[in-house]
Parts: C-alpha cells; sequence; structure tokens
C-alpha cells in the first residue's frame, strides 16, 4: 500500500510497504481524508539542536537516539476518516464511512487496521467528508468543556486562533457565554474567529492584550482564559494575568516543554485559580457528539478548512500548515486523487 514517513526535519517521502495485519475486533479502513494538527508540527520539524534542552513533550519521538529520523513509517496523522474494507467486529460493516482513530498517530497510510472501540460511524450525505472530519478536533473541544460548570453569562478568552481555538469560540457562543474576546498574531485568524462567533478580536502584536481585556470586561477581567497555542511556554503566564481572582484556565494548547520554569505560582496560588488540563478525549460520548453537533448544522467548521492538498503533495502539505502560508488554518489531505 502507499504510505508517507517522514524521515528528516521537514522532509515527507512516500513509500509502498504491506498492509498490517487485521487481528480479532479490528476493522480495516481505507483512509480517504486527514487533516493536520498542531501536534503534528514537533514531528516534521523537531529541532534537533533541542535535544537535551527543552525537548517536545510528545511520546511519538525517540529520545534514546541522537537523531530522531526517520519516524516510523505512517507517523503522524491521527485525524482522519475512511470507509471500512473488511471488518473483523460486530460493531462495524465493510463500506461503513468511519471516524478512524489510530493507534500512535500513524495515519499516514492508504489502510490502517484499528479496534472497533476506536472508530464512529458518519453519515454519507448531507455533509462533505471535509467538515465531518472535524468531528476529531471538535471532539477534543467538547472533551475540554465537559470539565468546565456553566458558562452562562461568563467574559472568556481565547488565547491562539488556530483550528481550536476557533472552535472553542464557537462553543462558548453556543454555551452563552456574554464575552469571547479571541487573541492571535494573524488577522486572517482573527477574521475566521468573528465568523466562529466571538464577540471581539485582538491582536496581540498591535494591542496590548491585557489592557485591552480589562476595557472589554470593565474591569472584571475573564471568568475563564483558554491557552491555545501551545509549543512555547510565554503564553500560560499571561492567560493568569488576564484571568479573575478564582477564575479558571483551560490548558489545552499542546506543550513542547515538559517545564514551564516561567509558569507563577504565586499568582496561580495566590488568585486562587483553577487550573484544567485537557487531552486525549474519550471517544464516547465527546467524538459521536462532535458529529452530531457538525451534521445537524449547530456549529459551523467551514470557517476552518482553508486548503485541501493530495496525498502525493504531503510534504507541501506539512509546510502549509507548519509554516501558516496563505492563510492556512486547517489542511486537508486528500487520499482519493
Amino acid at each position: 500500500m502507499v504510505a508517507a514517513q517522514i524521515v528528516g526535519q521537514r522532509k515527507v517521502e512516500i513509500v509502498q510497504v504491506e498492509e498490517p495485519p487485521l487481528p480479532e475486533s479490528h476493522i480495516m479502513v481505507q483512509i480517504e481524508r486527514a487533516c493536520l494538527c498542531g501536534s503534528d508540527g514537533p514531528l516534521f520539524s523537531y529541532d534537533l539542536t533541542r535535544q537535551g534542552n527543552g525537548r517536545p513533550a510528545t511520546p511519538f519521538l525517540d529520545y534514546t537516539r541522537d537523531d530522531p529520523y526517520p519516524l516510523r513509517v505512517g507517523q503522524s496523522i491521527h485525524e482522519c476518516l475512511g470507509t471500512v474494507v473488511e471488518s473483523r467486529s460486530d460493531r462495524f460493516s465493510k463500506g461503513d464511512l468511519v471516524l478512524a482513530l489510530p493507534n500512535a498517530m500513524d495515519g499516514l497510510c492508504q489502510f490502517i487496521s484499528i479496534p472497533d472501540t476506536k472508530a464512529i460511524r458518519l453519515p454519507k450525505e448531507g455533509i462533505s467528508r471535509e467538515e465531518i472530519l472535524m468531528s476529531q478536533p471538535f471532539g477534543t473541544v467538547i472533551w475540554a468543556f465537559s470539565k468546565l460548570g456553566n458558562l452562562l453569562n461568563q467574559d472568556a478568552v481565547v488565547l491562539g486562533q488556530g483550528p481550536m481555538g476557533l472552535m472553542i469560540c464557537h462553543l462558548l457562543s453556543n454555551l452563552g457565554a456574554r464575552t469571547i474576546i479571541a487573541m492571535d498574531k494573524l488577522d486572517n485568524r482573527l477574521d475566521a474567529a468573528m465568523r466562529m462567533r466571538a464577540t471581539h478580536t485582538i491582536n496581540v502584536d498591535k494591542r496590548d492584550p491585557l489592557r485591552t481585556v480589562e476595557e472589554l470586561t470593565n474591569g472584571r477581567m475573564a471568568n475563564l482564559v483558554f491557552e491555545a497555542v501551545g509549543h512555547q511556554t510565554d503564553t500560560i503566564s499571561q492567560c493568569m494575568e488576564m484571568v479573575r481572582p478564582r477564575g479558571t484556565l483551560v490548558a489545552f494548547g499542546v506543550p513542547d516543554d515538559e517545564i514551564y520554569r516561567d509558569f507563577s505560582y504565586t499568582t496561580f496560588f495566590r488568585k486562587n485559580l483553577t487550573l484544567i488540563g485537557s487531552v486525549g478525549p474519550e471517544v464516547e460520548p465527546n467524538y459521536s457528539l462532535a458529529r452530531d453537533m457538525i451534521s445537524q448544522g449547530r456549529i459551523d467548521v467551514s470557517p476552518l478548512i482553508t486548503h485541501t492538498v493530495p496525498f502525493q503533495d504531503i510534504q507541501k502539505a506539512y509546510e502549509l500548515f507548519v509554516d501558516r502560508k496563505d492563510g492556512a488554518i486547517k489542511v486537508i489531505v486528500d487520499y482519493d486523487t
């Protein structure tokens, strides 16, 4: 079968490999669409100079090697959908369209074999493949929100307007937040945030974010702040400055560092903050609820989807996404072309 392999820093190659085995209670899925996530970035562009000095906190790189490349064939995609072509499960049948959750971020393959507990059935009609694929990332947002209480009349800040931050804004609106302040450095993402129901946007390179939050909330500051940037250590402390005493900070962005040396524990302690981490949602009910909300039109994910790239051009897809070229937000990989 056709697959892809990250063979070096910022270098992906198309390869031919054997199809995976199909154990009992597994399904074989022919992948049709996949999309890149922020957690794919460190695998594609891992900086070798950081080895031993704040390396990416990912379980998918072998740090015992001087050079983690080449990665295993098929790494790193984990957001994908496709059709069941063979089933050893009583839960799925040949021909079912499913959201497929690869075992170890190994979705860069034409076929993947997964346990039947790592898939949910998707509608075949009424919505595009690209939009219903957003059930995977939106499911992770729902998982984070399941840890929160009543959001009616809350003042919220979402720092980072990548795909996840944009969906966070929309769900905050769905659940009745009063003020939804979206922050980013890129104006095209802030434009998308307004389409995703943010009430205000702040370009943090052009306006002082702390002072602007204070103005927009009439001095109250935010009840709730989402850190949805990740991959650096500065923004978590900025978020703590924006949240009011006894407020909540959700650490959603993927970390690249095992230790956050600039984390102000005194601020966290003195403000009586609640810190919530969120990663790795349970399949049920998070992904199925995400599927239903998208397919029923209760969230519009179309502003996220900016580019579609053929699988054969997977190198271009990574570069578009990681480098944020051409206004890229969510980059879809089309395995059918």
